[in-house]
């Protein structure tokens, strides 16, 4: 129930779309009941059972003054005319009152449609921020295949199984509640011996629904195991068919996707039993209203007429249709929470990465980065130990070390893609704690090993995270990429789409357009991992010269493989098990015939 309310705070927007709805609702079901009521007049004139009215009343707005003012409408036509007459304006007011209860229901689910779209639109919203806000770290952790089974198989089925049934559940308990109101002014004692039956019946259909909302969220997170099984099959589709593995993925996807198809045969076998129980509990119902109901006009009591019971038991079906809905509603709900707690996992999942009150906001990198005393684990292994290193503006800092040695570790640090375990980063002095996360990553630029596109133009793929920047300015920076002349090969230029991941470029041109991008930001301080190793040997000298010339005013931190591109850094420092175990230029640390000088021997070989 809490989530339930959960979800219906994000109708708060929608307030006077929801009053609007409850409001037309109540207008419809109340001239339903009009129209229903009308069956007791027409029956009381077909079969004589009451006299003619002959003096007039005094008008009065209740349901008795009504009645009696009707009755007297009725004789006065009878008297006058003939009772088809009578007939004839009575069928004309259930007419009346058959279009105004349609209008309104009409109006109700027009003014409940932008409450549907709105809240999804809202929900996805929230949970893209949520996504693009969340830290390296979350992912790493999370399934991709899941998380997007979570951004849309599950919104979906909130949209099915709880928005849709928003309009039973503003509609439904109106119109209980109204026509309850007609069925206790027409007979009191019947209507409690009804009130006596209903939760026995409410009782059995939800005890049939009790394990629904436990089986719908294993469903739904097998399926998200299935969706990160196709997203990784496509990824390493070229892996599957080199080791000849297809028999071996197929077997696996098919075990997976028995399995959930045997959860959603359950599931939905208990939803579908929904409705035709409800009916069947429904029409036990009826039968003892009509047993009740007739015992009591033979023994005369309850003041219930024959007529009066027909139009009772009329009246009363216009509520089994609605409770009926209202049960389909609960088991659509209890599918739809199953969801609903899994979107949760994203929604409630805590961002490390704080900015704290009255950070500062840092426009200019005037002096010096500096690690002092920084240890970091993600887990319970030590990545990095006690790192300490000062990074004088313009220098050119490069790190190499084996794999595995906490390099990219330590350059994602600056950046606060993590945060420090021990120790801390100060820039111009003040820990990077200390600062605005916006106007400290606006300092940096970024290339990585492995370039990341996005599928769109080259355009849009240079210039992203550059507000208003012109095509002018693209261009300067693919030119000092050496990009250029490629980007012109193509069939509309700067506005050709690279595809998927820049899945129609080359692995050169892809590192080629990433640096663009990092070129046309124009930082101050550069972030290099690695940006050169998916080159060829003349895309890399290309490139070098374009990066050579990207450094020289700026603050450069260098992750290097190929200690060829780093010959001339003003400082290296080799990292091995996460320790910074030799610094110094090239020539001083071939001198030293430690550690960098076995990784440039080996090289050599």
């Amino acid at each position: 129930m809490e989530k339930f309310l959960k979800l219906l705070g994000y109708l708060k927007p929608y307030k006077w779309y929801v009053t609007a709805n409850v409001f037309t609702n109540i207008l419809a079901a109340i001239f339903s009941l009009f129209s229903l009521a009308m069956l007791i007049p027409f029956l009381q004139l077909l079969f004589g059972t009451v006299p003619l009215v002959e003096v007039k009343p005094e008008f009065v707005l209740s349901t008795k003054g009504l009645t009696h003012y009707l009755n007297y409408s009725l004789s006065t036509l009878i008297r006058e005319h003939d009772k088809a007459t009578a007939l004839l304006f009575i069928i004309a007011l259930v007419l009346a009152a058959s279009l105004l209860k349609n209008l309104f229901t009409y109006l109700s689910l027009y003014y409940l449609a932008p409450i549907r779209v709105g809240v999804l639109q809202d929900m996805r919203n929230l949970l893209y921020r949520k996504v693009v806000d969340l830290p390296l770290g979350y992912y790493t952790e999370e399934k991709k295949g899941d998380i997007i089974s979570k951004m849309t198989n599950d919104v979906n089925e909130i949209e099915i199984s709880i928005i849709r049934s928003l309009e039973m559940f503003f509609r439904d308990p109106i119109i209980i509640i109204i026509h309850l109101a007609g069925l206790i002014y027409i007979s009191p004692q019947l209507t409690l011996f009804v009130l006596l039956i209903l939760p026995l019946t409410g009782g059995i259909i939800g005890r049939v629904g009790k394990n629904l909302r436990k089986t719908s969220f294993k469903g739904q997170t097998k399926m998200g195991i299935i969706l990160s099984i196709i997203e990784e099959t496509i990824g390493g589709l070229r892996i599957i068919k080199a080791f000849n593995a297809e028999s071996k993925v197929i077997r696996h996807f098919e075990s997976m996707n028995s399995f959930y198809s045997l959860l959603m045969k359950k599931m939905w076998r208990r939803r579908d039993l929904a409705s035709p129980l409800s009916e069947f509990l429904g029409t036990i119902v009826v039968v003892l209203v009509l047993w009740y109901g007739g015992n009591l006009i033979f023994a005369g009591k309850g003041n219930l007429g024959p007529e009066a019971l027909i139009a009772y038991i009329g009246i009363f079906y216009m509520i089994i249709n609605p409770a009926k809905s209202f049960s389909s509603a609960y088991y659509n709900v209890l599918k739809g929470m199953a969801s609903a707690d899994r979107i949760d996992t994203i929604l409630t999942a805590e961002n490390p990465i704080k900015v704290k009150a009255g950070a500062i906001r840092i426009s200019s990198f005037e002096n010096e980065i500096e690690y002092r005393n920084v240890n970091f684990r993600y887990q319970d292994d030590w990545v990095l130990h006690n790192i300490n290193l000062k990074i004088k503006k313009g220098m050119t800092v490069a790190l190499v070390g084996q794999s595995g040695s906490g390099k990219s570790t330590m350059v994602d640090l600056v950046p606060r893609f993590w945060d420090v375990t021990e120790g801390e980063i100060l820039i111009d002095g003040i820990n990077i704690y200390d600062y605005d996360l916006t106007s400290l990553r606006n300092l940096m630029g970024n290339v990585n090993q492995d370039p990341i596109l996005f599928n769109d133009t080259f355009y849009n793929n240079i210039a992203f995270g550059v507000d208003n920047a012109t095509l002018e300015d693209v261009i300067a920076a693919a030119k000092i990429a050496n990009a250029h002349e490629f980007i012109m090969a193509t069939p509309n230029g700067y506005y050709t789409n690279v595809g998927d991941r820049g899945s129609k470029l080359s692995g050169g041109q892809r590192q080629r357009i990433s640096i663009a991008r990092a070129i046309l930001k124009n930082p101050p301080i550069m972030i290099l991992d690695e940006a050169t190793s998916a080159l060829d040997t003349e895309s890399e000298r290309l490139v070098q010269d374009a990066i050579d010339n990207l450094m020289k005013h700026r603050t450069s931190l260098v992750i290097a493989h190929r200690l060829s591109t780093i010959k001339n850094a003003d400082l290296i420092c080799v990292l091995h098990e996460g320790e910074i175990v030799e610094r110094g230029r090239h020539d001083e640390l071939l001198a030293l015939n430690g550690y960098y000088a076995r990784l440039h021997g080996m090289q050599l070989l």
